[in-house]
């Protein structure tokens, strides 16, 4: 099974580490990074990175893995990045992304008139793309899977091992892997967040990264995005 991750500069470590430590328990996988520029691939974090081959490698996956990061927004009209992911979504077994790679799937037109989340900071912005978001950590409509923010890739590739193998399999490799989080506060969503910490986090988010691509839509002349 061809499994095609696809990163770019400023990708977030965990987006793709999860859901690869996962899928590569499938049978016979053949886990690839892609990149419309090929190479060292730095992520958004100092000191990782990973080496990715050119689009062209994966043409036809049989799984799709669009990862998010800090600089998701800047890929939003690179017409390499989204024609691959127009043309491999038509052979696709399933079509995925984690965290902020959901806005990648909606800007290559994937998303209309489908269910989808992201990360919280950008779930508003799905409605930029015609998709109805939805706050539930991991949505499933069709053969298109989308994961909230980070760590629900892990939770996304789980529900990918569940789909193609059957329950049984998906939970040998939860156990593998000893997934079984218990986390000291149970403050990982927005409704489970105090308030001052949401706040806090929505700030600096806006500091770091800037508006969400729903405020630009909304800024932008007529809303267009």
């Amino acid at each position: 099974m061809d499994v095609a991750i696809l990163i770019y500069e400023g990708f977030t470590a965990l987006d793709v580490t999860g859901p690869f430590e996962v899928l590569s328990r499938l049978p016979a996988p053949r886990v690839r990074f892609v990149s419309a520029i090929p190479g060292m691939c730095p992520a958004d974090q100092p000191g990782f990175g990973l080496v990715a081959e050119p689009l062209e490698s994966m043409a036809e996956p049989d799984l799709i893995v669009v990862s998010g990061g800090s600089t998701t927004q800047r890929f939003l009209s690179d017409e390499a990045v989204l024609t691959w992911l127009r043309r491999a979504h038509q052979t696709s077994v399933r079509t995925t992304s984690v965290c902020t790679g959901a806005l990648l799937l909606g800007a290559a037109g994937l998303l209309e008139g489908r269910e989808a989340t992201t990360h919280w900071y950008e779930l508003e912005s799905l409605r930029c793309f015609g998709a109805t978001p939805t706050s539930r950590r991991v949505v499933e409509d069709g053969k298109i899977i989308t994961a909230a923010g980070v760590s629900s890739g892990i939770d996304m590739a789980l529900l990918l091992c569940d789909r193609l193998q059957g329950p049984a399999y998906a939970q040998a490799v939860q156990l593998a892997i000893e997934y079984d989080p218990q986390p000291p506060h149970d403050a990982g969503s927005v409704s489970k967040a105090p308030a001052e910490v949401v706040r806090f986090m929505r700030d600096d988010f806006a500091r770091s990264y800037g508006p969400s691509w729903a405020e630009r839509c909304a800024s932008s002349p007529g809303g267009d995005r």
